[in-house]
C-alpha cells in the first residue's frame, strides 16, 4: 500500500497518493468522492462510515481504532501515522495525515 499524504484545498481535503497522484476528496461535510468526484462514502460527525448507499461499512474512532460495521476491530491508526491491521502488524504510514482518510484508503477502499 502507497503513502497517502492529505492537502487542504478550497472546500476539501485532497488525498493524494505516494506518487501525489489524486486519488479522491473528503470535502467539509464528511462527503467521500474519487479522483473523478464520484460520491463513494460519507464520513459522519460521529466516526461512522457509510457507503454511497448510506449503508455503515465501519467506525473511526477518536483514538485511531477502525472497527467494521460489526464493530470488530479491524485496525488502528497510530498518532504518529502507523496504520497496523487488529494483529498490530503494519500495513504502512501516514504520517501527518488525519486518521479518517488513512482508513477510509487502508481499510475501506472507499475512494477507489
Amino acid at each position: 500500500m502507497t503513502l497517502l499524504l492529505a492537502c487542504l484545498s478550497i472546500g476539501a481535503q485532497t488525498v493524494k497518493d505516494s506518487n501525489y497522484r489524486t486519488v479522491g476528496y473528503v470535502e467539509r461535510d464528511g462527503t467521500i468522492k474519487n479522483s473523478n468526484y464520484s460520491t463513494k462514502g460519507y464520513i459522519k460527525q460521529d466516526g461512522t462510515v457509510q457507503d454511497a448507499s448510506y449503508r455503515t461499512v465501519g467506525y473511526i474512532k477518536k483514538d485511531g481504532t477502525v472497527q467494521d460495521a460489526s464493530y470488530r476491530t479491524i485496525g488502528y491508526v497510530k498518532s504518529d501515522g502507523t496504520v497496523q491491521d487488529s494483529s498490530y502488524r503494519t500495513l504502512g504510514y501516514a504520517k501527518d495525515v488525519p486518521a479518517t482518510h488513512a482508513a477510509l484508503l487502508f481499510f475501506f477502499q472507499l475512494l477507489k
